[in-house]
């Protein structure tokens, strides 16, 4: 990778953490939930096309600083290491997905790619949720089945992220791409 080539990644990465944060910080509809504050908002679409055109570690810088920034900022510091390890799975996640699935830029892969990103956003969710209430002094059990409970929350932003990620990826793709050759 050359000089420029890497410049032009890093003021991506750069771009991309800024445009996630601006992305979770303007639309937000607030969720009911037993554990959290949850919110439908277009961080987490966005962080999954970073992985996506960044690729895994890049990608995970952009998502870590926009949504890690976004906690800091905004009443949610004591759980943004959680929001950051949610970004590393999905970074390591998607990043396996995209090359097991060995369709570029084919329509049914970026749909799975964004389907596949919305249940592994469900199973971060759950385990995140499961270790805020320990941290507040629930008992397991109970912190187990709350976070079950507040799922739905978490199923209305996956479903709109598997949405979002193939319109979102089918209709910038092209200039991004240019953007970082």
């Amino acid at each position: 990778m050359t000089h420029a080539h890497r410049l032009r990644r890093l003021i991506m990465t750069g771009l991309m953490a800024a445009i996630i944060f601006i992305g979770i910080s303007l639309l937000r509809i607030p969720l009911p939930a037993l554990v959290g504050r949850p919110f439908i908002h277009f961080g987490n679409p966005l962080m999954i096309l970073a992985i996506l055109w960044l690729g895994g570690g890049y990608g995970f810088v952009a998502g870590a600083i926009g949504l890690g920034g976004f906690d800091l900022l905004n009443g949610y510091a004591a759980t943004s290491w959680l929001t950051v390890l949610e970004v590393a799975v999905m970074a390591v996640v998607l990043t396996q997905a995209s090359r097991a699935l060995k369709l570029p830029d084919h329509p049914r892969r970026i749909v799975a790619i964004g389907v596949i990103g919305g249940l592994t956003k469900l199973v971060t969710s759950y385990l995140v949720g499961i270790v805020e209430a320990l941290m507040v002094g629930t008992k397991a059990t109970v912190a187990m089945v709350a976070a079950f409970l507040s799922l739905p929350a978490t199923a209305i932003n996956s479903v709109a992220t598997a949405i979002i990620v193939p319109v979102l990826y089918l209709a910038l793709n092209a200039l991004v791409r240019r953007r970082l050759q």
